[in-house]
């Protein structure tokens, strides 16, 4: 019974302060390895996502064009493709999926101007950042790239 008892006692106890500095320890180091990792994948994400919902704004507003013979106006925007525009003929829509306008990875509006710089029409996300230029995660998704 003593060779019971011993085992029972030793089971009870709990991990001692130094186990648990080194599971800690180890910890960290994973975190400072692997987190910015992860975190660089993260908003490289956005920005893919971005491009992604631009295609699609792209996509939506060529059969727009089909149907109503125009593209939207600066005024009509990209609402006009989940929104009929109350002067338009040819409106068959919602052309988008959602029943409401997508916002870029960021929250924020798209920028649709029409006519464009670089095309018909110019899609700009800002980037993480909200403000035109910037590198990185700040850099603008841009239509015409």
């Amino acid at each position: 019974m003593t060779t019971h008892n011993r085992t029972t006692r030793r089971s009870n106890h709990g991990f001692t302060l130094v186990e648990l500095l080194v599971v800690l320890a180890i910890l960290g180091l994973l975190a400072g390895l692997v987190g910015p990792k992860v975190l660089n994948q993260l908003g490289g994400a956005k920005s893919k996502t971005a491009k992604i919902q631009i295609k699609d704004f792209e996509q939506s507003l060529d059969i727009y064009k089909l149907d109503t013979g125009r593209l939207p106006n600066a005024q009509e925007g990209l609402k006009a493709l989940i929104e009929r525009p109350g002067n338009v003929s040819g409106w068959n829509g919602p052309y988008l999926k959602k029943a409401e306008l997508p916002k870029d990875p960021w929250g924020r509006d798209y920028v649709y101007t029409i006519p464009g710089k670089h095309g018909d029409v110019d899609i700009i996300s800002l980037g993480a950042d909200g403000a035109p230029g910037g590198e990185g995660e700040n850099a603008d998704i841009v239509s015409w790239d």
